[in-house]
């Protein structure tokens, strides 16, 4: 079905995608792997015709069927594009919050898939999300903003079928929530409840599982691998991991700087890796044999102390007098972070992991119980880097930002410009990346390397407590390491604290001196992290161990 002949993309004089071939046929799942910045998303953003202007395709092409839609040499036919995105093929991006349109309900939003791409009254009647209708080829070219009271019923019904089909709890609330008034883990359910709903032939998932718990991560995983036996959907799915690749992928790609280095079945590339490239990506996934043991003690000192805290948010209201009622989201939560500990948390997407970081750190007033810092300045790395870093500022000017703000705070820590430049640059080999990212800007960077752009910024300033939100979640595994050592490295050298949140039971295992399990707002087990994994009391507990 799918074609890639040959393909190269340059931004500018840089070649992102190198003489790539492919081929997907009908009802494959063909994986791709590889480190961020290898080209995995610009391979997928090509084919789904999504590239920005300032790329160029300058070798090869691309075929739906024995239809071109690529070519090098020839400007990218949007008109043709059109009658293929969303029907035909439709992608599931990395970071939904910088996909929905923040300004409008997510149901209204993927409604707008079946106006947009007008399914025939029968077909929105009829059709589920788990694939019992017969969906007709969308009428091209035909915007329908107009509906009957009975079709704008039956696509809403279908909007919730689908919604309650990736796993989404109360479809009918979600569906009038906003973007913000979501988790991560639920924003990414959304986008990929979009990109199903009309059954395309072709579905593009790039990190469609980043944000979401191991739980929720099966719940997609098993959708996904349904939908591709039932409707004969082929998909590209994109993951830096490589466990995902094997469970769900036919064949499965390695890409390394922009070519395709190896390529083969999950036995052939997880048994018998031809390339040393391969064999690193395997031996660098994290495992509960890789554990390393603290080489200090941890203080019992308090950095922070959490007592009888409950949090709330306000819900939306359509009065402008009006602030709403409030809904409880975290309840009775009591625990200690000690100085030099990392305690991890661990829990569904939607429990209150977020919403309870954001309390410690004042960023949400709502709250009653007690909260007492002894620490400076705590900082936090976010789980979503692209909404958290400022699009207009280049990499130097946002690593830079914290050192001006503790300056303005404190006059006898300002720094000369010189000073904060050399600090800066220290920063981005400390994290990984050279300093020609200096002077570059979010939207020139890949997923990852946000991130790691986003952990520097946290760390610039050597603060005392660090809430790290999921901060590895978006990297590729051989990144993910390093970060994690990178960590914990300067948590021992500096002795740093972290709350460290995360849907990985194998990454909270390698990083976490204690573990903390959160289920529906509520703090249902805690413990040292050997005893927890080898004896865990609670049956919630046991079943995220069973399940990663």
């Amino acid at each position: 079905m799918i074609t890639i002949e040959d393909l190269s993309v340059n931004f500018g004089r840089t070649e992102a995608v190198r003489h790539v071939s492919l081929e997907i046929p009908d009802g494959e799942i063909l994986g791709v792997v590889g480190e961020s910045g290898s080209g995995k998303s610009v391979t997928a953003l090509t084919l789904m015709g999504l590239v920005p202007e300032e790329a160029t395709v300058t070798g090869g092409r691309i075929l739906y069927d024995d239809v071109v839609l690529q070519e090098a040499g020839k400007p990218r036919d949007r008109a043709l594009y059109r009658r293929y995105q969303g029907a035909r093929m439709s992608m599931v991006f990395q970071e939904p919050m910088t996909s929905l349109n923040p300004t409008q309900r997510v149901g209204r939003q993927v409604e707008e898939m079946l106006r947009l791409h007008s399914l025939p009254a029968a077909g929105v009647a009829h059709g589920t999300a788990q694939g019992g209708g017969d969906f007709q080829a969308p009428i091209e070219g035909r915007l329908r903003l107009c509906c009957s009271r009975q079709e704008r019923q039956a696509m809403k019904q279908l909007v919730l079928e689908t919604f309650a089909a990736v796993g989404l709890r109360d479809p009918e609330r979600v569906y009038g929530c906003y973007p913000h008034q979501l988790s991560g883990g639920m924003r990414q359910r959304v986008m990929i409840a979009m990109a199903i709903i009309l059954h395309p032939r072709l579905i593009v998932a790039d990190e469609p599982t980043t944000a979401l718990d191991v739980t929720v991560q099966n719940q997609i995983m098993d959708l996904l691998r349904e939908i591709n036996e039932k409707q004969r959907s082929a998909m590209l799915f994109i993951t830096h991991d490589l466990n995902l690749a094997r469970r769900i992928c036919h064949r499965i790609a390695v890409m390394k700087d922009g070519r395709v280095v190896e390529i083969g079945t999950p036995e052939e590339i997880f048994e018998h890796p031809r390339e040393d490239y391969t064999r690193n990506l395997i031996e660098a996934v994290p495992g509960r044999m890789k554990r390393q043991r603290r080489s200090a003690g941890i203080s019992q000192e308090s950095v922070v102390t959490v007592r009888d805290l409950q949090v709330y948010y306000q819900d939306g209201s359509n009065s402008l007098f009006s602030r709403g009622k409030k809904t409880h989201v975290v309840h009775d939560a009591g625990f200690v972070i000690r100085k030099g500990e990392i305690l991890g948390l661990v829990g569904e997407s939607g429990c209150g992991k977020t919403s309870l970081s954001k309390a410690i750190l004042g960023m949400n007033k709502e709250i009653t119980g007690e909260i007492e810092h002894f620490s400076s300045r705590p900082q936090m790395i976010f789980q979503d880097p692209y909404s958290s870093l400022n699009p207009s500022k280049t990499v130097g000017w946002l690593l830079e930002e914290p050192l001006r703000a503790r300056g303005k705070l404190d006059p006898k820590q300002a720094m000369t410009a010189a000073d904060m430049r050399f600090a800066a640059m220290e920063m981005l080999e400390t994290v990984g990346l050279t300093e020609g990212y200096y002077d570059r800007r979010p939207s020139q960077l890949s997923g990852g390397q946000r991130q790691r752009i986003s952990i520097g910024q946290a760390l610039i300033t050597r603060p005392g407590l660090v809430i790290a939100d999921e901060p590895v979640s978006a990297l590729d595994v051989t990144i993910q390491a390093q970060i994690m050592e990178l960590m914990r490295r300067l948590q021992e050298e500096m002795g740093l604290s972290y709350l460290f949140i995360s849907h990985d039971i194998n990454v909270i295992y390698q990083m976490s001196d204690r573990i903390m399990v959160m289920k529906e707002g509520k703090i249902v087990e805690i413990g040292e992290t050997e005893e927890v994994f080898a004896h865990p009391r609670e049956e919630y507990t046991r079943q995220l161990l069973r399940e990663s």
